[in-house]
């Protein structure tokens, strides 16, 4: 089996049910989703997990998501597919995650059914003011992942301009994403009116019915696919809130173990984020490849697309000089005084019990990024993808 053309089968801890970004849409869930914080039900899959029959220590990771099939986790599917992490001796275990609870990403791994989450901020924060200890170790997209999507005739240039408009969500939770971003620019979240419309919100938009939609990276690309012609509001164009961040127990960074384990986890992703700087199309080859229920819904263009769209966030602290993972502090105060001010959580937390760069310094500075872009400059792209632009203009 070669390894490089991507075919190898990632042994997941559950077997995702299937479904596609767009057909979990419609079961998205309060409390601040990213990246689209909803869960797909996989019974089972917290089973013990204390060894592997090659002696290597198991990290099981929780997606946010009900699905493992999207292009966002390429920096796991790297290493695990070219071997990273079994050299750094982990086994790595991919969960799906259940659709019946929203904070699953983190309530799962405070209960020793997961070992690492991947929650946004607001459902980071939202755990800890539910006394869920769970705290961020690497901060993968160091930025706003949220955009807002417009119908292509709207003459809205600016989020200022949302004030008084009707923005259209998938969840009626999701305000809980939009809220802190209008503070942020100086929006009374009062002002607007939110327009539930579950999995068609997009549609809803492009025919006008709303003057804008919440989106994301990795979605515009899908969206773009499905022929919806939307014009964009890029988050990191006026908004500098953290996003996503991988989650682990507190109490675990208290063992020299554990931390030990979770810096050569971060080894590897950090080897799978170089894989893919040296070479996308390599990078987006594997996860497409061995993902076939996203195969059957996305073409190889569009996934690269939404690829590209990740690619660019989960690089941004690395493009501002600073370790790959990294958490801006400051971002992050900003961000927890705007929730708190909001009123979704009952306490200012500090930054320091919301995440730590305690690790991403000693696993950049220990990570092989040699031998990752020994590999990606090598690595054989098949006749699909070899016919892939490798930069296109639109993403």
């Amino acid at each position: 089996m070669d390894r490089q053309e991507g075919r190898e089968v990632v042994q997941h801890t559950a077997v995702s049910q299937g479904l596609t970004r767009r057909g979990f849409l419609k079961y998205a869930a309060a409390a601040g989703a990213s990246v689209s914080l909803l869960s797909g039900s996989t019974e089972g899959a917290w089973a013990s997990t204390k060894s592997n029959s090659g002696g290597l220590q198991t990290v099981r990771w929780i997606s946010p998501r009900g699905t493992l099939d999207v292009m966002d986790d390429y920096d796991l599917h790297v290493p695990i597919q070219m071997g990273y992490f079994k050299e750094l001796g982990i086994n790595v275990n991919l969960i799906a995650g259940p659709l019946s609870d929203a904070l699953a990403t983190t309530t799962f791994v405070a209960q020793h059914k997961a070992d690492m989450g991947y929650p946004s901020p607001g459902v980071l924060t939202a755990s800890l003011d539910a006394g869920v200890p769970v705290k961020g170790i690497c901060d993968m997209a160091a930025g706003q992942v949220f955009d807002f999507a417009l119908p292509p005739d709207s003459k809205i240039t600016s989020v200022k301009q949302l004030a008084g408009k009707k923005i259209a969500l998938g969840s009626a939770g999701w305000s809980t994403i939009v809220n802190p971003i209008l503070v942020e620019v100086g929006v009374d979240p009062k002002s607007v009116k939110y327009v539930e419309a579950g999995s068609e919100w997009a549609q809803v938009t492009a025919r006008g019915e709303a003057d804008a939609a919440l989106t994301w990276e990795g979605l515009r690309a899908q969206w773009l696919a499905e022929g919806l012609k939307l014009k964009y509001l890029i988050g990191t164009t006026f908004s500098n809130q953290p996003s996503n961040v991988y989650a682990v127990r507190t109490a675990d960074l208290k063992d020299p173990a554990k931390v030990d384990l979770y810096t050569r986890f971060l080894q590897g992703v950090v080897m799978g984020l170089v894989f893919a700087q040296t070479n996308p199309r390599a990078a987006a080859q594997i996860t497409y490849g061995i993902l076939p229920k996203l195969r059957e819904t996305l073409k190889p263009e569009a996934a690269y697309l939404s690829f590209l769209e990740l690619r660019h966030m989960y690089g941004l602290a690395h493009a501002a000089g600073k370790p790959w993972g990294w958490s801006f502090p400051g971002a992050w105060k900003s961000y927890l005084q705007i929730v708190y001010k909001l009123g979704q959580t009952k306490r200012l937390w500090p930054v320091a019990d919301a995440v730590t760069n305690a690790l991403v310094v000693p696993a950049n500075r220990k990570a092989n990024v040699a031998k990752a872009i020994a590999d990606a400059k090598a690595f054989r792209l098949n006749k699909t993808w070899q016919a892939i632009n490798p930069a296109p203009k639109t993403y």
